[in-house]
């Protein structure tokens, strides 16, 4: 006889209840411990975001806001060279007019 007799009777009557108990167990454990880790990452998100957000800038940081308006304006002058690209056979005068535009940058 062991101590558990006293807190689980089932298993002292019935044999097969400590196999039926610990194939219970053993299927709940993976359940019980996705569960434990699915709410520590619910509970620690700011943290681990920020984690990750500060791995990122330390990979590819941040241009500065004259490279990125330099950017932004040279995408512009190109969609303008395409622009008068496509209406460069059928209005010429257009075309000249995108052409000026994006020179001026």
């Amino acid at each position: 006889m062991s101590v558990f007799t006293i807190a689980f009777p089932a298993e002292a009557a019935f044999p097969a209840a400590q196999l039926v108990f610990s194939a219970a167990v053993g299927a709940a454990r993976p359940l019980i411990g996705i569960g434990i880790s699915a709410t520590l990452l619910m509970l620690f998100r700011p943290l681990l975001s920020g984690l990750l957000r500060a791995a990122l800038l330390l990979i590819s940081p941040r241009k500065s806001l004259k490279d990125r308006i330099a950017q932004a304006n040279m995408k512009n002058v190109l969609k303008l060279h395409r622009m008068a690209h496509r209406y460069d056979s059928c209005e010429p005068a257009l075309a000249a007019e995108l052409r000026y535009l994006a020179s001026r940058g």
